[in-house]
């Protein structure tokens, strides 16, 4: 928890949602829109800028409209191999461009990317979120501890690694990915680390965001920023593999959006954003979360440690433990 400094400056902050579509399963194209919302979200004097659940490269939409469990499916295998050249080895530097412009234009980021982990052999895909500070630094890559449903098909789970907060003026910033915004122990450990500003990203759907930001919001009596992408039929690539058979079941619209803002008392600052690309900005003010906690915390004066605790394991998971 940073340090209260009772300045407008320090109090308030200007938060860029990028609602946006990713060209589709090509990560050089789509970090080059990504760095474009950078750009657009400094000139418009954002200190933050969020990106949505796996938008670089692109969510994988193809599981549910071409029996993703068939086992041993040629159509599964080549569209995944596909998908996993098209994600992201930080290791390799390939977020660099990215964290140079965040260092240039002085912005905070939280990105949803695909991240091909290097110390997982760098085969299998973890949907992450990274956080990248306003000096272009990667605080934190956060992986998603349980993929759900189809997405078990084509992601694997990650670890408590990432479950970290990050300070930024007066809040303290954490993030889940998606349906992990559902789980309260996951919740919990951010709470218990200070957090006050909870980012939760998702491939765009209102459905999602409607109900689970503002319950967040009153919940842990902290602003909720939902940033969700969008996705159309129209959007995928001629050159992506099996086209024919992802557009036979595809609906028009697969991603609408939802991108919303709620405040630490659980109602809307801003309600969801329906089919409409673009970056939405906000300002927040950082008294309404002290305001908020004087009647409830969950991890402060309304919470009883000498009866329940959690217990957080946040050591980077690996096959090998190899000691030279």
């Amino acid at each position: 928890m940073p340090k209260i400094i009772d300045t407008p400056d320090q109090n308030n902050l200007k938060i860029g949602m990028a609602q946006i579509s990713p060209v589709w399963l090509n990560k050089e194209a789509t970090i080059t829109k990504i760095k474009e919302y950078i750009v657009k979200a400094s000139d418009e004097d954002c200190e933050l800028v969020v990106f949505g659940e796996a938008l670089l490269p692109g969510y994988p939409f193809w599981v549910s409209m071409t029996d993703g469990a068939q086992f041993n499916s040629s159509v599964q295998k080549e569209i995944h191999a596909h998908y996993i050249k098209n994600s992201i080895q930080i290791e390799a530097g390939e977020l660099d461009d990215i964290c140079a412009l965040a260092k240039q234009h002085k912005i905070a980021i939280y990105l949803g990317l695909m991240e091909r982990a290097q110390n997982r052999g760098g085969h299998s895909l973890y949907c992450s979120l990274a956080y990248i500070n306003s000096e272009g630094q990667i605080k934190s890559v956060h992986r998603k501890l349980q993929p759900t449903y189809e997405e078990r098909l084509t992601w694997s789970p990650g670890d408590g690694n990432g479950l970290q907060v990050h300070d930024l003026k007066n809040f303290s910033v954490g993030g889940l990915n998606c349906w992990e915004n559902w789980m309260p122990m996951a919740r919990t450990t951010l709470y218990g680390l200070g957090e006050n500003l909870h980012i939760a990203v998702w491939p765009g759907s209102d459905y999602n965001t409607a109900d689970i930001t503002r319950f967040i919001a009153r919940e842990s009596r902290s602003f909720v920023v939902s940033v969700s992408s969008l996705m159309s039929k129209t959007d995928f690539p001629e050159d992506t593999p099996h086209l024919n058979a992802i557009l036979e079941n595809c609906p028009d619209t697969l991603a609408n959006g939802g991108s919303c803002i709620a405040g630490p008392d659980g109602e809307w600052i801003l309600p969801p954003v329906i089919d409409k690309e673009g970056l939405i900005t906000t300002t927040i003010n950082f008294n309404r979360v002290l305001e908020e906690r004087q009647n409830f915390d969950p991890v402060g004066h309304y919470s009883r440690p000498d009866v329940t605790k959690l217990t957080v394991n946040r050591e980077r998971q690996s096959i090998l433990d190899i000691k030279e």
